[in-house]
């Protein structure tokens, strides 16, 4: 197969019609989607420099159960106007989990909606986000899908399209804010990219499949790389030909390709794709019910989906290890509800399912629930985020709402309103869509979301960090002590940690910050029986002065642990 030359610009000699020279903030007017939307330039790259521009105060906001700071920001941390973004989706290092980056599409101004590969990373744990730009300026770029090796090196894969042909790039990251040149890696629209974390023979696969009616190779549908993302392997039929999903790498290197076909969905496993010596097959093919079919170009997001379809394996290595789980926004036909957020489950390695779960808890047929986004934490509890309308009965405003499963999906937290509402049909860039997905990843302690909102008035790209408990909740393991809430939380400038011993005991009462590193020892020696009182004023051992953010402190008794509880540091 030929490989097609990537662009050195903005595809000369394609004529393009243009909607608007001047860039604002006022909605566009609406274009009537088509049945199969597909990603390609169809308005003119107008450059817009991105220094001098007028900007305003960014929006930022933390409390007990979330702290969201807008990652789309100038040099001087302020929201940009006049310019939009969506599809967001987060890389998190691990060998430092402070270090992440988003990416997402960047529309630099409204009245066009050529988009390209904007990015933006921290390396303070999403306190704050430097945005240096975009990684080919003036080149036609969607459809962002961000992941991460065992090593730390963070991958971004972006479609691209020279209107006769679609296929995507990868690069790597070799620096904050720095990429390689990217390498052809087949592809094509509505791609998503895997990367295998299992410490098995296929650690370091990367793993990306499409929509074959649009793609760079037909038929195929999926791609491998065993070479660290140096090359990428010609392109594989999938078997079932899921569309709009996801995929997911199981315990044991299985993969795993789920998402719509028809009106229904579908998931296809390969045991073969961990192995590099063999080529990508597959095992089978199966139905999966989620109660309707995916929802697509109306309500609150009618130019594009309401929710890509998700798959995620556990690995916790307890009673739910290898469990496969699914969610997306559906239509619910059946009970006459616009759209609901379904999940299922599969116990045996994707084989059966059982009866879809209806996880948002409203009354039937009276709001959108729309973007819902899947992630499964090490210690195997499911997240799941979606944008909700209930508060608007009317209309489509919308709020971050969440729940939580710790049984492996058979019970579910009740749902929890995680923002204020905002109009999704603000700041339109020439499309009529806020994008077509968020993305999410959760350790042991919470979750990290990338998503995309309109708080400024505009689209623009937010990172939350939900915790998994609320900051009221306090863990007691030992009867030797009983650890308190503390008190103020939030607090600005100090709180106090209470804490009682029944019997005398060397203890130490620390601090950490969200990924478990420690932050600060706020008491420790011999104590005696009694009442003890600990003040933390929200400094560092190293670092001094904190910014806001989700902390938790942990009480020990000799040597074991003795409690634990959750506290949020506000501006």
């Amino acid at each position: 197969m030929a490989i097609p030359l990537r662009p050195l610009f903005a595809f000369i000699g394609f004529t393009f019609l243009l909607m608007s020279a001047v860039p604002g903030l006022a909605q566009q007017p609406e274009k009537a989607p088509a049945p199969e939307y597909a990603e390609f330039p169809d308005d003119p790259y107008l450059p817009v420099a991105r220094a001098g521009r007028p900007g305003s105060p960014a929006y930022r906001f933390s409390n007990a159960r979330i702290t969201t700071v807008q990652v789309n920001v100038n040099s001087a941390g302020e929201n940009i106007l006049g310019d939009a973004a969506n599809e967001p989706s987060i890389a998190i290092d691990p060998t430092n989990p402070n270090r992440m980056i988003i990416g997402w599409r960047q529309f630099d101004t409204i009245a066009s909606n050529f988009r390209q590969a904007g990015f933006a990373y921290t390396t303070d744990g999403g306190q704050h986000w430097a945005f240096p730009g975009v990684i080919e300026p003036g080149v036609f770029r969607s459809d962002p899908v961000l992941d991460y090796n065992s090593e730390g090196q963070i991958f971004y894969n972006s479609l691209t399209t020279d209107v006769s042909n679609y296929w995507c790039d990868v690069y790597r990251s070799t620096g904050d804010g720095e990429w390689d040149e990217g390498v052809y890696a087949y592809g094509g629209d509505k791609q998503w990219m895997a990367i295998d974390h299992s410490g098995g023979p296929g650690d370091g696969h990367i793993y990306a499949n499409w929509k074959q009616s649009f793609s760079a190779c037909f038929p195929g549908s999926l791609t491998r790389s065993v070479d660290g993302g140096e090359s990428y392997e010609e392109c594989v039929e999938t078997m079932g030909e899921p569309i709009r999903g996801t995929l997911a790498v199981g315990p044991g290197g299985e993969l795993y390709s789920f998402g719509q076909q028809g009106e229904t969905f579908v998931i296809t496993r390969s045991s073969t794709a961990g192995d590099p010596s063999q080529p990508v097959s597959w095992d089978f093919h199966t139905e999966v019910p989620l109660g309707g079919p995916i929802g697509l170009y109306a309500g609150p997001n009618p130019g594009g989906m309401l929710g890509q379809a998700w798959v995620a394996a556990d690995h916790s290595g307890g009673d739910t290890h290898g469990n496969v789980y699914v969610v997306c926004s559906v239509e619910r036909q059946d009970i006459g509800d616009p759209l609901d957020v379904m999940f299922n489950r599969s116990t045996d390695g994707g084989q059966s399912w059982g009866t879809p779960v209806r996880i948002n808890d409203d009354l039937p047929s009276q709001g959108w629930q729309w973007f819902g986004t899947l992630a499964v934490a090490p210690n195997g509890r499911i997240d799941v985020i979606w944008l909700d309308t209930r508060l608007d009965a009317e209309g489509y405003d919308s709020a971050l709402f969440y729940s939580y499963s710790e049984d492996g999906g058979l019970t579910w937290s009740p749902n929890e309103q995680l923002s204020v509402t905002f109009d999704p049909h603000l700041g339109w860039p020439n499309q009529t869509k806020m994008g077509d997905y968020f993305h999410m990843i959760s350790d042991n302690s919470g979750a990290h979301l990338a998503w995309a909102a309109t708080f400024n008035g505009e689209q623009d790209i937010y990172y939350s960090y939900i915790p998994a408990e609320p900051m009221t909740a306090v863990r007691q393991h030992s009867r030797q002590a009983r650890l308190g809430q503390n008190f103020p939380n939030p607090f600005r400038t100090n709180t106090k940690i209470t804490y009682e011993l029944t019997a005398p005991g060397w203890i130490q009462l620390n601090v950490y910050n969200q990924f478990g590193q420690l932050i600060q020892v706020l008491d420790k020696g011999e104590k005696m029986t009694g009442q003890h009182i600990a003040t933390w004023d929200g400094n560092s051992r190293r670092r001094g002065a904190l910014s806001c953010g989700i902390f938790f402190y942990e009480l020990s008794i000799d040597g074991q642990p003795a409690g634990a509880g959750r506290m949020v540091k506000i501006d």
